[in-house]
């Protein structure tokens, strides 16, 4: 599939009745765990190319050009309503969370499964654990709070345990920063993966940001904006990752064939008919974008479409699935890593006076104090034990105690092996 040769439609063709194009929300006790990651997805995938386009306008004194994004920005935030409307009222926050870091989960490790450049591919590991670890602290606050089950949600493709812990994630922001790819070298996947992770963890940070205050006492709210903030070091890491040195019009050509490879991947994976239906109709818009976007491309800065993107042949469709086993092979093998610089490291292997080690000194001195581990030990404390869906003990002996949280996994030197990061194949 190819974008470029597909037939656009007018952009203004495609502005239509909203009150006839309201969505119809799934049923969240019989909605595939999947289509509902998909949603959140392209929610995000949304809201990250309409502030782009935002983002352009205001670095343009065009006013031609900027009637044109104007035009196409309504458009896509329309587009993102009509997504986020899918979610169901009785839905809680809780609830749709779990969602959040399954896909985060699942999406993370699909790409990093299919990732050749083994730099990109070892930020998608290393982040993989802590989104993991996430997915663990929501699900013991949900059966606490709501009595609801997270494996019911993540039907059981999705194991709840825990990963590298939430308080060894806290690193010093200069540490989170990132090598960026080349996207005129790099294969047509890799640029592909930035942009579709760093969508993807902004609104994850996002949504933890605005709902933090919404939550009901103040554990939940302090546990939100301990993830917020790992989730800003995460967008950190992913958009350094991009490529910085295409123009405005060339970023926004890669945003557009982005968002028609992800429609493309939804329809093609999607279950739900009736969701189906709606990738298909945001793919035809997304097309009219793409093209519009090639137009501008044309007529302000005299460049082709295929001069940015010269094959604009679709990869094999991006799917969101079960990927148990990988998710416990980077567990074993990397759970003792951190970030240094803009690499990866061993704590056995940096010095105690790194900023790590003195960055989680002055921020969470008392690591027994953060409220990821005090979700858990409230939930030890109710239950006699934390809440988990494994389908075998955890890889890390240390982390298998079901009635203690271990902090020092991840954060101090000597508490467990692993042998590193592994390109694929």
């Amino acid at each position: 599939m190819n974008p470029f040769k597909e037939k656009p439609a007018k952009i203004q063709s495609l502005f239509t009745d909203r009150e006839k194009n309201y969505t119809k929300p799934y049923n969240k006790h019989e909605v595939n765990p999947y289509t509902r990651t998909r949603i959140i997805l392209m929610n995000g995938t949304e809201f990250e190319a309409n502030w782009f386009c935002h983002q352009a306008a205001r670095h343009t004194n065009n006013t031609d050009l900027r009637r044109e994004m104007a035009a196409k920005r309504m458009q896509e935030k329309n587009q993102q309503l009509d997504i986020s409307l899918l979610k169901p009222e009785d839905e809680s926050q809780l609830e749709h969370t779990i969602g959040y870091e399954q896909l985060a989960v699942d999406l993370t490790a699909e790409l990093a499964k299919r990732e050749k450049d083994f730099y990109v591919k070892k930020a998608l590991d290393f982040a993989l654990l802590e989104d993991f670890d996430h997915l663990y602290r929501y699900a013991d606050l949900l059966e606490m709070r709501e009595g609801v089950l997270a494996e019911q949600l993540v039907g059981k493709y999705t194991e709840v345990m825990p990963g590298r812990p939430t308080v060894a994630h806290h690193r010093h922001p200069m540490d989170n920063v990132r090598r960026p790819i080349n996207s005129k070298s790099a294969d047509t996947m890799t640029t592909l993966a930035t942009m579709i992770i760093t969508a993807a963890e902004q609104q994850t940070m996002n949504y933890y940001m605005n709902v933090t205050t919404l939550a009901k006492d103040s554990l939940s709210r302090k546990l939100y904006r301990e993830i917020a903030l790992v989730e800003e070091e995460h967008v950190t890491q992913y958009e350094d990752l991009m490529d910085p040195c295409g123009s405005w019009l060339e970023t926004a050509l890669w945003h557009e064939y982005t968002e028609c490879y992800l429609y493309w991947s939804c329809y093609m994976t999607e279950t739900d008919d009736y969701i189906k239906a709606l990738w298909e109709k945001n793919y035809v818009i997304e097309v009219s974008h793409l093209h519009k976007t090639a137009e501008l491309l044309k007529k302000f800065e005299k460049k082709e479409a295929c001069e940015v993107i010269p094959d604009g042949e679709f990869p094999e469709p991006l799917s969101l699935h079960e990927n148990i086993e990988y998710v416990r092979e980077i567990l074993k093998n990397t759970v003792q890593y951190t970030s240094i610089g803009e690499e990866y490291a061993l704590l056995d292997d940096i010095p105690s006076n790194a900023a790590f080690f003195t960055y989680q000194k002055q921020i969470m001195p008392k690591p027994e104090c953060a409220p990821s581990h005090k979700v858990i030990c409230e939930h030890i404390d109710n239950f006699g034990r934390d809440y988990r869906f494994e389908t075998k003990k955890n890889p890390i002996p240390q982390l298998t105690d079901v009635k203690c949280d271990n902090v020092q996994v991840g954060r101090e030197k000597g508490v467990c092996p692993s042998s590193g990061f592994k390109p694929n194949k």
